[in-house]
């Protein structure tokens, strides 16, 4: 006979068992009930706003490599989290959401902080939404929101539950699994094997899906016995290729011309786990080189149906790679001469941001991960500071500011005492800085770099490329990053002279506990996109 528990007792033996046992959230009056009784083997990080909750599960489930669970509240903390679920959503970021709800006997009255339709409120941008008919199904439906989120392409899920829901009887959740690995059919496999196999000059592309899918050393064995040279996708919310590694050549930029002249030269194009093609600003031209062939492999049935060109292959990537590396031949190509190591930029005043991801670089402990949000020198900084190793690298592959600052702190939650390296703008940082009270909290081993050139630099490269002068706005003078960041118990110090960097940069890194680093820069009046940085 089956035993019955209260619902609240059924969802956190499910999240037990899946291993859910951290809980990221901002607490409002309808989750009241969900923690009544809180279960001693679980923790909650409380975060100061919900885009940082979101955000920080994110980064502890891209650490874990399991969904990790959020509550929110009704509508108005689902609301402020959007950026982050969007960005999660984009980045394919397993993410289990549950908000609290108004009492149902209240829902026909639109009670006071009930939410209206909450199952279509965060949609287009999670993978599955419910508020279950009954409260005796919440626990059921909470098992399958979760195999959805872990499901490729993985994802945020959301799950809206009534707070008199908690203390109703329900049964236990029975044990069962997903076996989500899938592959191409051999037909389609032996096509691209082919293609391969016949080209004069084929070039990888990887993208997030890559590492999110454990998929390199796959990877790297197929570059290595094509001898094709390897770009990363257009804003790759992840490296997915050794940057050291003789075949790496670097980013493609997301600019239609820009990217196909990278291509220029090559006849067959592989793209393993990456959007055909994401683009920030638009420019006439082919997607790809006249001539070109291009094969996509990707795990999502809508990215491989709005793929403006190619053939696209619907598989996992390390089973489709697995597939191919059965029927590709071992080929005799040179390789690539390596690429030029750019030297270290004169220790100048202002200081040059160079010069500060430089000094990172000769500084940084071998074992750190970093998680970069600098939209303005994001080119400079990859071609500044290679990622070698799986795991070493998170970004935004998505654009919704506000996502690095908590992704660090929950990532550094996740880790083994491994330094956090979280490289930000002035402007990204804002968005989320109460992460940095969390970090406190918890004394998580993490070092905030804030490039500080006193505005929104990359709008106004941006407005510079459309030949605005000036874009109403973008200034951002008198933050004292440093003053705000010892409001919230955290450590730092500011740099105005690159003559103090190396020594700030030692303090930071090895400081217990978290530590920012505020580095006044020099203005960017570089065009993004442009070609200074291009590897």
């Amino acid at each position: 006979m089956t035993t019955e528990l209260t619902v609240r007792e059924a969802f956190f033996d499910f999240c037990r068992r899946v291993g859910m046992t951290t809980v990221f959230g901002n607490p409002g009056s309808t989750e009241l009930r969900m923690f009544r009784d809180f279960p001693g083997d679980f923790e909650y990080v409380l975060a100061l706003q919900e885009t940082v909750a979101v955000a920080a599960a994110a980064g502890h489930s891209l650490g874990t490599g399991n969904a990790t669970l959020v509550s929110l509240h009704s509508a108005g903390g689902v609301g402020h989290s959007l950026g982050a679920v969007f960005n999660a959503y984009r980045d394919r970021v397993p993410v289990v959401i549950i908000a609290g709800q108004q009492s149902r006997a209240m829902l026909p009255t639109h009670p006071f902080l009930g939410a209206d339709e909450p199952a279509l409120f965060p949609r287009p941008y999670v993978k599955w939404s419910r508020q279950p008919e009954r409260a005796e199904d919440v626990p059921a439906a909470l098992a399958e929101a979760y195999r959805v989120a872990m499901t490729p392409p993985r994802g945020p899920v959301f799950l809206s539950v009534p707070e008199d829901d908690w203390e109703h009887l329900a049964e236990p959740v029975p044990d069962r699994e997903v076996r989500s690995d899938f592959t191409a059919s051999p037909a389609a496999l032996r096509e691209v094997a082919e293609a391969l196999n016949g080209a004069a000059n084929p070039v990888v592309i990887v993208g997030p899906g890559v590492e999110d899918e454990d998929a390199l050393p796959g990877v790297l064995a197929l570059a290595e016995r094509t001898g094709a040279p390897v770009w990363i996708s257009p804003l790759s919310g992840r490296s997915g290729f050794p940057e050291d590694h003789a075949l790496f050549r670097g980013f493609l930029p997301p600019v239609r011309d820009q990217l196909s002249a990278r291509l220029e030269g090559h006849d067959v194009i592989l793209a393993l786990g990456a959007p055909i093609f994401t683009y920030h600003v638009h420019s006439e031209g082919p997607v790809i080189p006249a001539g070109a062939r291009l094969f996509h492999f990707d795990c999502d049935p809508s990215q491989t149906a709005w793929a403006p060109v190619g053939t696209s292959v619907l598989t996992t990537i390390a089973a489709g790679v697995s597939g191919l590396l059965e029927l590709v031949d071992k080929a005799d190509r040179p390789l690539p001469e390596p690429l030029e190591r750019l030297g270290k930029p004169a220790a100048t005043d202002p200081i040059d941001a160079a010069l500060v991801v430089e000094t990172l670089r000769e500084r940084m402990p071998e074992d750190a991960v970093i998680v970069e949000e600098v939209p303005s020198y994001r080119d400079m900084f990859h071609a500044r500071l290679p990622i070698t190793r799986p795991g070493g690298f998170l970004t935004t592959g998505s654009g919704a500011l506000g996502w690095g600052l908590p992704v660090a702190v929950g990532r550094a939650l996740a880790g083994s005492g491994e330094r956090i390296v979280c490289v930000i703008g002035d402007g990204a940082v804002m968005y989320s800085v109460q992460g940095l009270w969390t970090a406190v909290q918890h004394n998580v081993p993490m070092t905030v770099v804030i490039l500080n050139n006193q505005g929104y630099g990359a709008v106004k490269a941006l407005g510079r490329r459309i030949k605005m002068d000036s874009v109403p706005g973008t200034d951002l003078p008198g933050i004292e990053f440093v003053t705000l960041a010892q409001g919230f118990g955290c450590a730092g110090r500011t740099v105005t002279s690159a003559a103090d960097l190396d020594a700030a940069m030692a303090e930071g890194l090895g400081h217990d506990g978290p530590f920012v680093i505020d580095v006044r820069v020099a203005a960017d009046n570089a065009a993004l996109y442009d070609e200074p940085w291009a590897r």
